[in-house]
């Protein structure tokens, strides 16, 4: 089985590199199922109701997100009505939405995506840690396959939750930073590890916003309107080959797709 992950997707030049690309990259590829982080999809800032319905009519399968998903109040009305529209899974009882979701893929295996949010320099959610494991426990019985969205900023606690969950899911990817990191690997007890799966959108730009808008921000320290940026579109992510069997990953690879001007 190929599953496809494709980092943070930012505003409207990264949807159009997923609605342009992403249909040639499932085919040539033979992508079982796509999975892509969402939060960033509607103007850099939060998702709507039209873009997750766009999303999911351009190839994806399951959207995660993160601490921006509440960005578009709306979100918090409509996000109960997608199952595979997945919020962190370690937000306090009571907040709408799901974390984890049991899909099937094209090839009909299925497949478990879990959605979990950091504590370093990140909202204080409840323990990613011991959320993992009531997720696990709810999910393992209808799959080996386990694919686990670690939205955080500190490596550390990436690289963290990557050796504590080797071997019970197939997969932690980490978000959120929108830069791809080149440790990839694949732990000793089988699940696939990278530290940030990387962005969807414009490189030319500091995280997909203008450069110009950031730099201010950092010489003056005032608040700022921040746009999306335009330029040097790209995809990335990582595509992961895995025993669905045993739900162990054979391998994982970095991938960066680049939208022709």
């Amino acid at each position: 089985m190929k599953i496809l992950f494709i980092g943070d997707i930012v505003g409207k030049p990264g949807r159009r590199a997923i609605r342009e690309l992403l249909p040639q990259i499932v085919s040539a590829d033979e992508i079982d199922c796509v999975i892509a982080n969402c939060e960033n999809a509607a103007a850099g800032f939060g998702v709507t109701r039209d873009i997750v319905d766009e999303l999911f009519q351009s190839h994806i399968d399951v959207l995660t997100s993160g601490n921006h998903i509440w960005d578009k109040k709306e979100a918090i009305g409509f996000i109960g009505d997608f199952s595979k529209l997945l919020r962190p899974a370690n937000y306090p009882a009571g907040a709408p939405g799901c974390g984890s979701v049991v899909i099937p893929t094209r090839s009909g295996n299925k497949v478990g995506v879990i959605n979990l949010s950091g504590r370093i320099f990140m909202p204080p959610l409840d323990c990613p840690f011991r959320t993992a494991e009531r997720e696990i426990e709810k999910i393992k019985s209808n799959t080996t396959v386990i694919i686990v969205d670690f939205h955080a900023e500190a490596t550390s606690e990436k690289k963290t939750m990557g050796w504590f969950l080797d071997g019970q899911v197939t997969a932690v990817l980490g978000t959120h930073t929108h830069v791809q990191t080149a440790d990839e690997v694949i732990l000793p007890q089988g699940t696939a590890y990278i530290s940030d799966v990387g962005m969807t959108g414009p490189f030319d730009s500091v995280i997909g916003i203008k450069k110009d808008e950031i730099l201010t921000r950092f010489l003056t320290q005032i608040p700022n309107k921040f746009d999306v940026a335009k330029g040097d579109v790209r995809i990335q992510g990582v595509v992961m080959d895995i025993d669905e069997l045993t739900g162990r990953s054979r391998g994982i690879e970095r991938r960066t797709w680049r939208l022709a001007d």
